[in-house]
Formats: C-alpha cells, sequence, structure tokens
C-alpha cells in the first residue's frame, strides 16, 4: 500500500541543522536548500490565490495553537490541480506535526487504515486524497475514529465474537475531494470545517510562476510569465507543468537559458497549447463535432467512437474546460458547438433556416 510519511525539521533526517532547543520540532527554515526545488508553498503566509479559504484556515490554526490542541477535522473540495494537498501539508508544516497521506482507492478495507490511525501521533494530520472513493466498509469504520478516536476491531465470528475498543491519540483527518457530491452525508457531515477551492485569476497564477521559476533557478520575464499564466487554464498544477516545460525548452534552444516571450511561445507551439489553452485533444474534439456532426446536437458516445477515445476520458478530461470557455453546450440530445466555440476554429455560425426555406 502506497504511503508517504513526511516529517519536518529534526525528523526530515539528512544531516541538515537541528532546530534550537526553543523552536518546535516541526520548525524549518524555508532558506534551507533543500527546500529550493520544492514548488509547494512551506507557510499558508507563501500561499497566493484562495484569499478567503487561507483567511478562514489562518483563524482556525492560530486558534488551535494557542490552546495547544489538535485541528479540526477539514475536508476540501474542488477541481483537480488547485492545491488541496499542498493546504493540507501546509497546515501539518505550520503545526509543526507529522503528516500521512494516503488515497481513497488504497484503502479496500478497514485493516488497510489501521496502521495509519496506531502510527498517529498527538496533534498529527492524516490526509486522505479522494475520499469520496472510499469503500463503505471503510467510510463506516471510520466514522468513530473521527468523532471519539476510537477504533472498534471486532475478534472471531458468531456467537464467540467480541469487541476491542482502542483508543487513539487525538489527530485531524483532512480530507479531499473532486467530487463533493459522490460523500455521503454522514461523512461529509464529520468534517468540523469545509472549504471549496476555485480556479485562479490570470494575476494569482503569474505570480506562481515567477516564485516558482525563483525556485527552479530559472529567470523568466514578465511578459514570458503572464504568457504561462494566460495558457494554465486557472490551474497552478498545469502552470508548474508549462512551467518546467518552457525551462526545458529554453535550456535546449536558448543559449542564456532566460525564458523570454518568444522563447515562450516557441515552446507551447511546440507543445500544441494554443491561445485559451485548448490542446491538441480539446481542438480534435471541436473540430469532430463540427465536420462529422454538423455541430451537433452529438451524444458523447459518438463522438468518443469517432475519435477513437474513451467516452468518459472525453466527459472529464476534455469537455470541463470547454464547458468553462462557453465553446459546447450539453443538452438533452447532445452536445452542441457555440458560436464562441465556432470563432475559436476560425469558423462562421451556418446560416438559419426556416422550414419554408427547406421546402423550396
Amino acid at each position: 500500500m502506497a504511503r508517504q510519511k513526511v516529517i519536518e525539521g529534526a525528523a526530515a533526517g539528512g544531516g541538515g541543522k537541528q532546530p534550537p532547543s526553543d523552536r518546535p520540532l516541526g520548525h524549518f527554515n524555508p532558506d534551507d536548500e533543500r527546500f529550493d526545488d520544492e514548488l509547494r508553498p512551506q507557510k499558508l503566509s507563501e500561499v497566493v490565490g484562495q484569499k478567503k479559504v487561507v483567511d478562514r484556515l489562518k483563524i482556525v490554526l492560530d486558534a488551535t495553537l494557542k490552546r495547544k490542541e489538535p485541528l479540526s477535522h477539514i475536508l476540501f473540495d474542488g477541481p483537480p490541480g488547485l492545491g488541496k494537498t499542498t493546504l493540507a501539508m501546509t497546515l501539518a508544516k505550520e503545526m509543526g506535526t507529522e503528516c500521512q497521506i494516503t488515497s481513497g482507492p488504497a484503502l479496500q478495507a478497514p485493516k488497510d487504515l489501521l496502521s495509519y490511525l496506531t502510527n498517529a501521533s498527538y496533534g498529527s494530520v492524516l490526509f486522505i486524497d479522494e475520499i469520496h472513493r472510499l469503500p463503505p466498509a471503510v467510510e463506516e469504520f471510520i466514522y468513530p475514529v473521527m468523532e471519539d478516536f476510537r477504533v472498534d476491531i471486532v475478534l472471531g465470528e458468531g456467537m464467540n465474537a467480541r469487541t476491542i475498543n482502542m483508543k487513539l491519540k487525538p489527530f485531524t483527518v483532512i480530507g479531499a475531494t473532486t467530487r463533493s457530491g459522490m460523500l455521503t452525508a454522514p461523512l461529509r457531515d464529520r468534517f468540523v470545517h469545509r472549504e471549496h477551492l476555485d480556479f485562479y485569476d490570470e494575476t494569482e497564477l503569474t505570480e506562481i510562476v515567477r516564485r516558482n521559476a525563483r525556485k527552479l533557478r530559472t529567470e523568466i520575464d514578465e511578459d514570458a510569465a503572464l504568457l504561462v499564466a494566460n495558457r494554465s487554464r486557472g490551474t497552478p498544477r498545469k502552470a508548474n507543468n508549462l512551467l518546467r516545460w518552457t525551462r526545458d525548452f529554453a535550456t535546449v534552444r536558448e543559449p542564456s537559458g532566460i525564458i523570454t516571450k518568444p522563447i515562450t511561445e516557441r515552446a507551447l507551439e511546440m507543445l500544441e497549447v494554443d491561445a485559451v489553452g485548448l490542446e491538441s485533444q480539446d481542438r480534435r474534439y471541436l473540430s469532430t463535432l463540427v465536420t462529422v456532426f454538423s455541430g451537433g446536437p452529438a451524444g458523447l458516445s459518438a463522438i468518443g467512437h469517432t475519435m477513437n477515445v474513451p467516452p468518459d476520458t472525453l466527459e472529464d478530461e476534455v469537455e470541463p474546460f470547454l464547458l468553462r470557455l462557453g465553446f459546447i453546450q450539453r443538452t438533452p440530445r447532445g452536445r452542441t458547438i457555440t458560436a464562441a466555440g465556432l470563432s475559436h476554429l476560425g469558423l462562421k455560425p451556418p446560416p438559419a433556416t426556416t422550414e419554408q426555406g427547406e421546402l423550396f
């Protein structure tokens, strides 16, 4: 079972400097070289964007530190790549405690969760990604854990069965989900704090690109950073991926290695990312809808079979961004392309016809 344990400060190992005795064990120096290549923020004050969410988390964090008790359980929901994992790890670092990381699909039975629970120290964080994919048996098993910090273990079967109650040290469960509607009400209500993460704007993404370029020891000019931000679909993870690709391209094609606007344009052109962030498969989807289905309406399965792409891939990976841009519509009869989508492809809407005109 995949498992990652993040322990800050002296517990991180690797020959780093020991923290002074007047600092908590979890204290770290953000100027240490071992943190330079990490693109994730190390403190809440370093988080760019999601201002309202971060402000509320700061209140919760400061109150918890003053009372010297564990954080209340927190649920983050929102599209992929917006920083749910980053916020969870940042909270653990701010608390100066350890963070265990797992995911819903990795916990197939209650026994898979036991090792995480027994190893949880006081005030530590257990981060469960894609928590909506927890099997029902595991979900019911975690209810008393979250409420009473207690594990009920059944030994034996039938009339010889007996239950052992094992007390746990109070800790924090932080869940992340991309589909909050799939969470059951009992599980959702056990999270004291629920925060929704939304897409980032151009200014926030530009700042993220500039900061992460410095962490990658790469020089990038303002126009190039803005260009990367414009094509990142409002998602920091996408911005980081494009930044890394542009950095590699500049290293190979630009003697100075500096990421300039012309270099960025050439890099993104090779990657087939256009001015609004559409990739080749996105444009192929729109072209198929126009050339094969005359702009729609067309069923998702029909489009998928025509493109030789699984329909669920189109629904999960391609359509969400096209819907955000207003390039397609979902109707009861199927998918249709909009005037904005046709304009992006450089096509004009077909002329409207009347039933009378069709008779002639």
